[in-house]
């Protein structure tokens, strides 16, 4: 088995929010650091800015917002989950549908030509 241990590449040593990181293997066989990008340009509304101590201190009424990844995600970026959601739901129905029509006419032409033989 791989050693899971990594070294951080950069300045920050800390397991901080915008130190966050994955282990990828690399074709060598290492194992190394990608860092992941924030997903928010944006500051979080509603969500004071504090440092970790600060954060801790709070209340867990004011570390959030009461909707859906509320503190972890701003409106905008929530509202494009859904819809994204939902459209590869529309398109998976719209293929179930042209399948289930492909069906039937092949069964229609296969009829159709059972009864021109005769």
């Amino acid at each position: 088995m791989f050693e899971r241990r990594v070294h951080y590449r950069r300045q920050n040593h800390y397991a901080t929010k915008s130190n966050k990181y994955k282990i990828v293997k690399t074709p060598g066989g290492k194992l190394t650091i990608q860092y992941l990008k924030r997903s928010a340009a944006k500051s979080l509304a509603g969500i004071p800015r504090l440092r970790n101590s600060g954060m801790r201190k709070l209340t867990v009424t004011k570390r959030t917002v009461s909707r859906a990844y509320g503190g972890k995600l701003t409106h905008t970026e929530v509202r494009d989950k859904i819809v994204r959601a939902f459209l590869i739901e529309e398109v998976k129905q719209m293929k179930r549908l042209m399948q289930q029509k492909e069906k039937s006419s092949k069964k229609n032409k296969k009829s159709k030509s059972k009864g021109k033989k005769k």
